[in-house]
């Protein structure tokens, strides 16, 4: 009996709580049935012209190594007539790869992944449905968002069109183009599963449409493209457990395809804005302290760089770049080093929960590594000695000795690494160090090192190969 008055009593009272309305989709809708008798639903015209300008890409690399020795050259009596030292000569032999690219202009231009012709000593192209071969050409690398761009002598090719990868919506309708496994001419179809992708760890610069059409081995290089068989990305990689296909597949979107494509065309190379500052993203805790709840935030802002000259400013929040609004740390990565060396950029940023302006012109990425970057022996990071001025603004202990990080460049080696501003290397295998020269010293000798940092009181491990 009191279960049931307790039961009562509940009902009771979520009664008095009010009520939820849940909405429903109307009722009345109708199922579409694609085909009958006479109709036949096709994608053929989305990539009917689309898949003449996806090219097949074989390439040769010649490769050194030891010869194997014929177990008898071990008998006694071989040994006895050859004597002990028997030449062990080394011998060359050719790996294969494919993979896909696509077409840019009508007179043989090819833009593919930079992973695909890297080190290849003979390239390969072969236009879809036809069985003649060209030799092609390197035009330029660019392994920081592995993109290349190569060149056949032909004229009057079928070219992609470009569409404008920032209009792109998740649930999009796509087309994979490529070459899977070598079998030749092949497309997959899918949607836009997610957009803006960083963090992957697959590339420098990383924005990638993700998309669950099948990306399979040789469709690297390959045309991902819309409805319309328009290009909106460049196939880069698949995530996979197993190595087969897993439904997450990566493409470079066609915005940045785009860029390096002229940029290699026209220079040979990219050539990429810096600002100088070192940034990370907004934590949930700093998202209390900022008004703003996106943008980059600076943990350090380089001597004489042009983010220095403009009054940029440790803590500030880079929130906006040109209009065009910074999400994270990874986006003013690639924001900055997608425009051009010298120009000048419109930046807001908060500071002191107050929005600012300023105006910074561009300093050019590979030329703006100071002298003791180039000491170190690790690009982009910057070493300073310590001093008593650096031991009281951070609190060093006079017990700790070794050499002050005071930059750290985006996009570097030593970002790569893991170094962060503020950290004391003390030590690279069993050398103490005390100072610069004795970084220099150490990181000269061509052996795989372990170099370790004070960071915050505690000793962590960076191995350097």
């Amino acid at each position: 009996m009191k279960k049931t008055i307790l039961l009562s009593t509940v009902t009771a009272v979520a009664l008095l709580a009010g009520s939820i309305n849940i909405e429903s989709m109307p009722s009345d809708s109708k199922r579409v049935y694609p085909s009958n008798n006479k109709i036949v639903l096709s994608y053929n015209k989305s990539i009917k012209e689309v898949i003449h300008s996806v090219v097949n890409i074989s390439t040769t690399t010649k490769i050194k190594q030891r010869s194997q020795q014929h177990p008898m050259m071990n008998h006694p009596l071989f040994r006895e007539f050859f004597g002990q030292s028997f030449p062990n000569v080394p011998q060359k032999r050719r790996a294969h790869s494919l993979g896909s690219g696509v077409i840019i202009s009508s007179d043989g231009y090819i833009i593919t992944n930079n992973h695909v012709v890297e080190n290849a000593d003979e390239i390969v192209v072969t236009l879809a449905g036809k069985n003649k071969e060209y030799i092609a050409k390197v035009i330029g690398l660019d392994p920081k968002t592995d993109l290349a761009v190569i060149k056949i002598e032909a004229k009057n090719l079928r070219a992609v069109k470009f569409a404008n990868s920032e209009n792109l919506k998740e649930g999009d309708l796509v087309f994979a183009l490529g070459n899977p496994f070598g079998v030749g001419s092949s497309v997959t179809k899918g949607i836009i599963s997610a957009l803006n992708k960083t963090g992957i760890g697959l590339n420098k610069y990383e924005n990638f449409i993700q998309t669950d059409a099948s990306i399979n081995p040789g469709n690297s290089g390959g045309a991902l493209v819309d409805s319309r068989g328009a290009l909106i990305g460049i196939n880069s990689a698949i995530l996979s457990r197993g190595g087969g296909n897993d439904g997450i597949g990566f493409a470079i979107p066609s915005k940045m395809v785009k860029h390096v494509a002229v940029s290699l065309v026209e220079d040979g190379r990219i050539d990429r804005g810096y600002i100088g500052v070192s940034i990370s993203d907004l934590t949930s805790e700093l998202k209390e302290v900022y008004r703003s709840q996106n943008g980059a935030l600076i943990l350090n802002v380089e001597k004489n760089s042009p983010a220095q000259r403009a009054g940029l400013k440790l803590g500030d929040l880079i929130i906006e770049i040109d209009g065009k609004e910074i999400k994270d740390a990874n986006d003013l990565k690639t924001t900055v080093g997608n425009k051009t060396p010298g120009k000048s950029i419109e930046i807001r940023f908060e500071r002191d929960r107050e929005i600012k302006s300023a105006k910074i012109v561009l300093a050019n990425m590979d030329k703006s590594l100071d002298p003791s970057t180039k000491m170190a022996y690790i690009e982009g990071l910057s070493l300073q000695e310590l001093n008593d001025k650096l031991r009281a603004k951070y609190r060093i202990p006079s017990h700790v000795s070794g050499v002050f990080v005071s930059g750290v460049q985006i996009d570097s080696d030593a970002y790569e690494l893991g170094f962060m501003y503020g950290d004391i290397i003390v030590q690279i295998n069993q050398m103490i160090i005390k100072n610069s020269a004795d970084v220099e010293k150490a990181l000269k000798k061509k052996e795989r090192k372990v170099l370790f940092v004070n960071r915050g009181g505690y000793h962590k491990p960076i191995v350097i190969k």
